[in-house]
């Protein structure tokens, strides 16, 4: 038997794999068991109603994924009043995911969702910060540090900070997200991209532009989750076109502790099922006793490492 469990700063789940925020809800519970996942992560959650960005809201480019849904949110109240109760059924940790417009947001936003049965809160610093014109939080390391510090002060939950590959500064918001308090580290959203109808000469999204998800997005967020994983002392959690056990094993040996599944759920809404089974059985027959062996053994200047996997991806 292999142990598929690993521990995000204190919380310990049952194996690495989780839904990325947005692509997971409570309908998924009609098609499998998902007490088999490792955690449950919600759909982002505002403060207040949001209805989302104008259609279309995605498309498909190159194998890939481009979505422009814009948070979509019942709001904190139904979160509190119908989501968090349904969830308390399962004994797998619940990760709330949380964005907000401006700090003071995303501060109140905070301390509301810190209630029995939350776990852990996932802090959306990709989404757009209105006091700076628009640009993502995790843009920059000061803007960073100072919603992730606030919010440190809003609640005793481990704070998760999901960041975004927009920016040319990872390992320094990295830092700055550890050093304002962070537990964890998402590595990583979407990125910002774009698509054209050459047929109608209009956008393919309604919004103009939106967020690269899915295969295309996978070298890019596991470069960063190592540069993540070498510049801060704090978990990291993969996440960006993980669809398969090898894509999982990349981002373990590359120092994420954990990944998230987003993309690949629209396609096959079980893939996340097929993943851990595949994962588990990959390596009882590499004979690795424990998925934890594995993480940050990627053969570098600065690590050797005696983990070999010999078998071929599937």
């Amino acid at each position: 038997m292999v142990d598929m469990s690993v521990d995000i700063a204190g919380l310990k789940l049952k194996n690495p794999v989780m839904p990325a925020s947005g692509t997971f809800s409570e309908e998924l519970a009609e098609v499998f068991d998902i007490e088999c996942l490792g955690a449950h992560v919600t759909k982002t959650i505002t403060r207040d109603l949001r209805s989302g960005n104008p259609t279309p809201r995605v498309c498909e480019v190159d194998g890939s994924m481009l979505n422009s849904i814009g948070i979509p949110s019942k709001g904190v109240r139904y979160f509190l009043e119908k989501t968090a109760p349904f969830y308390s059924a399962y004994n797998t940790p619940l990760v709330v995911s949380i964005s907000g417009n401006t700090a003071d947001e995303f501060e109140a936003l905070c301390a509301e969702v810190s209630v029995d049965g939350v776990a852990a809160i996932e802090v959306n610093v990709s989404c757009p910060n209105i006091e700076e014109d628009g640009k993502a939080f995790a843009i920059r390391p000061s803007s960073t540090y100072e919603v992730m510090s606030r919010l440190r002060k809003a609640t005793r939950l481990p704070l998760w900070a999901k960041l975004t590959p927009n920016t040319g500064e990872t390992p320094e918001v990295a830092r700055a997200a550890e050093e304002g308090g962070a537990d964890a580290l998402v590595v990583a959203n979407t990125l910002l991209a774009m698509a054209i109808d050459t047929r109608t000469r209009r956008p393919k999204l309604g919004n103009l532009m939106g967020g690269l998800s899915g295969p295309s997005l996978k070298p890019i967020a596991l470069r960063m989750a190592y540069q993540c994983a070498k510049a801060t002392r704090i978990p990291i959690i993969g996440c960006g076109g993980i669809s398969t056990a090898d894509d999982v094993l990349e981002f373990l040996i590359a120092g994420a502790s954990a990944v998230q599944v987003g993309t690949a759920t629209f396609i096959n809404p079980t893939a996340m099922v097929s993943i851990i089974a595949e994962l588990e059985g990959r390596l009882s027959r590499e004979g690795v006793s424990s998925v934890r062996e594995i993480i940050g053994t990627v053969i570098d200047d600065e690590q050797k490492s005696g983990v070999v996997f010999m078998e071929a991806a599937p």
